[in-house]
């Protein structure tokens, strides 16, 4: 009420409203009426605290997919006081808009890293090198990603189980996974795999092409149902569902963060850069950390954790600063070695076909030119409808098994997109790839601004086995980042095999209609080989290998016997006292499909094993 009285004081003074001008009071009451709604709206902006304390329970370092998840649920329990250190700012209104996700690529919400070079994928991309994209930004990459909601295969559970991790298989990670939806398909919700009601809100986008129809339909004549990928067998195709909520995009700190702004128990500090873990060389115990915000140095105390929820880069990167990390590694860098481990290793990605362009004859696709700006806008704006709400551009999702895999377990999985990168000419798609000009110019700037549709193949499962290293001791330098894609031969195989199916799909009837046909302008560094063998198509996956945005596993979870493991099950740094990290980084294999609902997921179940651990020791 002192805050409504000043309120109406003030206003009152500001346009000369004195005695008894009656008509202004309804005025006065609505502005009071808009304020109480904005400070209680749960979608209102979070409070970013300028003023923090000196010590916290809980130090959560990283307020992305799954940080925001664990700082949200951690401050369920009044007692116990979270902060939320975040490295970059707060969303914005551009970040709402699906259709706009690659805007947001090599942004200020970007940590903008770019792989090492191979010489054995990424070829046509400048100097070898792959743009990999990460959120730094409240929200993470689930700010920047394309919002799919995809949990992978059950087998994925069921083996991290198998692997000596107990607690972890499907049947308990299902249980987080509902935890945090909120389905909004009246079907899905009343399934035994899905909810409505949690904070997370899942749906279709309201807008699509005719084409995702098609792409169902093609699957069906080759024997692959349309189903709930995300149900009781994964083998099949479907209109993709994302993280979206009336049109808008659906991050974690939207939805974890937003609805408990007001809590007297959790501080949230945005643009404050964590570059060290503060940890007592004799106790072996973590005890807060050392960040950077506006330039200043500051330290903040932990009395009972410190988690590490800074994504499968900058953990790694902040315990090897921290002394935690391979000994030849933190030798190199004059690092005082607190306790050798396999940080940074283990990291896997999933890889993809970029750029495989369909062309079709009719007017059914995305094309930028073709949309006027202000009507579009208008529509998203007024019914949170349009083409702005495509889930950044992907429209349809498949599983399907190749030679070397089986229907129980696909070992590829299709993006089907109404677009490619001829589809902006030039304007956007190419720069966030990171393409060469000879590349875009020979193959995709004759088809610009022209009807087309892609499908990419990308590849579940990897053999191959990449790392992620310190380049310096500076925290505010890049760590070294090696993909190492292909490093197993088998990997290649399977994405060609995904290649040739693709085709399939893009020759089935259902895509007739269309005058649908493979695009074929050959890659420069391509041309020696037959368009379309084996040869070429290897050729072709080797020249824009695309990240689908997935890094995991480089602080991995696994038993104490388990040498390559950082964590144990339940998610403690080994041989550090009062560290955890809850994050991608800690899954032993990546997931069979898109990373981010697992991401969420480790969060929701990581929460919950911080709360018995704590819970239990009070009792």
């Amino acid at each position: 009420m002192v805050i409504e009285t000043l309120f109406v004081s003030t206003a009152l003074r500001t346009i000369g409203i004195v005695g008894s001008t009656l008509w202004v009071i309804p005025l006065i009451l609505a502005g009071i009426s808009y304020y109480n709604y904005d400070r209680l709206d749960p979608e209102s902006p979070i409070i970013n605290r300028k003023t923090l304390y000196k010590e916290y329970d809980f130090v959560i370092v990283g307020g992305g997919s799954a940080g925001a998840v664990v700082a949200s649920r951690l401050s369920e329990i009044p007692s116990w006081n979270v902060l939320l250190l975040e490295a970059g700012p707060d969303e914005n209104e551009i970040s709402d808009v699906p259709s706009l996700a690659a805007y947001l690529q090599l942004s200020k919400l970007d940590w903008t890293y770019k792989t090492e070079p191979t010489g054995r994928a990424c070829l046509g991309m400048k100097n070898g090198r792959c743009n990999w994209p990460r959120g730094k930004v409240l929200g993470g990459s689930s700010v920047l990603n394309y919002m799919l909601y995809v949990r992978g295969n059950k087998h994925d559970y069921d083996h991290w189980e198998a692997m000596g991790n107990p607690g972890w298989n499907y049947e308990n990670v299902l249980h987080y996974f509902k935890k945090s939806e909120d389905n909004r398909n009246p079907y899905l919700a009343k399934t035994p795999y899905h909810r409505a009601g949690g904070l997370l809100t899942v749906q279709e986008s309201p807008w699509r092409t005719p084409l995702v129809l098609a792409f169902v339909q093609a699957g069906t004549e080759l024997g692959y149902p349309n189903r709930d990928i995300n149900g009781a067998d994964q083998a099949g195709f479907m209109v993709a569902q994302g993280t979206i909520r009336r049109g808008s995009r659906c991050s974690t700190a939207k939805a974890f963060l937003r609805p408990v702004r007001l809590r007297k128990n959790i501080h949230i500090a945005l643009n404050s850069h964590v570059t060290r873990i503060l940890i007592n060389p004799t106790t072996m115990r973590a005890f807060g950390v050392e960040f950077v915000r506006n330039g200043h140095r500051q330290v903040v105390l932990a009395r009972k954790e410190v988690i590490m929820s800074a994504g499968a880069i900058n953990t790694p990167q902040i315990m090897m600063l921290s002394g935690i990390g391979p000994r030849d590694e933190l030798t190199k860098f004059g690092i005082p070695i607190l306790k050798d481990l396999p940080v940074g290793e283990n990291l896997q990605d999933h890889v993809g076909m970029g750029g495989f362009t369909f062309l079709v004859d009719k007017p059914v696709s995305i094309v930028q030119d073709r949309f006027q700006a202000f009507p579009m806008t208008m529509e998203y704006v007024m019914r949170a409808k349009g083409p702005m709400t495509t889930l950044g551009g992907v429209e349809g999702l498949a599983f399907v098994n190749t030679k070397y895999g089986n229907r129980s377990w696909p070992d590829v999985q299709f993006h089907m997109a109404p677009a490619s990168v001829n589809s902006d000419a030039g304007a956007r798609v190419r720069k966030v790839l990171g393409l060469t000009d000879q590349l875009y110019n020979t193959v995709y700037k004759p088809i610009a601004n022209k009807d087309v549709f892609s499908l990419m193949p990308l590849l579940l499962r990897p053999r191959s086995r990449g790392w992620v290293r310190l380049q310096s001791k500076n925290p505010f330098v890049a760590p070294l980042i090696n993909a190492n894609y292909f490093d197993d031969p088998l990997d290649i195989k399977i994405l060609v095999e995904g290649a040739k199916m693709a085709v399939q799909i893009g020759e089935a009837q259902a895509f007739k209609q269309f005058g649908t046909r493979v695009h074929q302008i050959p890659f420069p560094n391509c041309k020696d080989f037959q368009f379309g063998s084996d040869e070429y198509l290897e050729c072709h996956i080797r020249t824009i290998s695309m990240t689908i945005y997935h890094p995991v596993g480089t602080c991995k979870m696994g038993p104490a016997w388990d040498k390559e493991a950082v964590v144990d099950p339940r998610l403690k740094v080994y041989g550090v006292k009062g560290l955890r990290v809850i994050d991608a980084s800690i899954m032993p294999t990546i997931p069979s499909g898109n990373t981010n609902a697992p991401a969420i997921m480790v969060g929701e179940k990581g929460a919950d094993l911080v709360k018995e651990d704590w819970l239990h020791k009070s009792q």
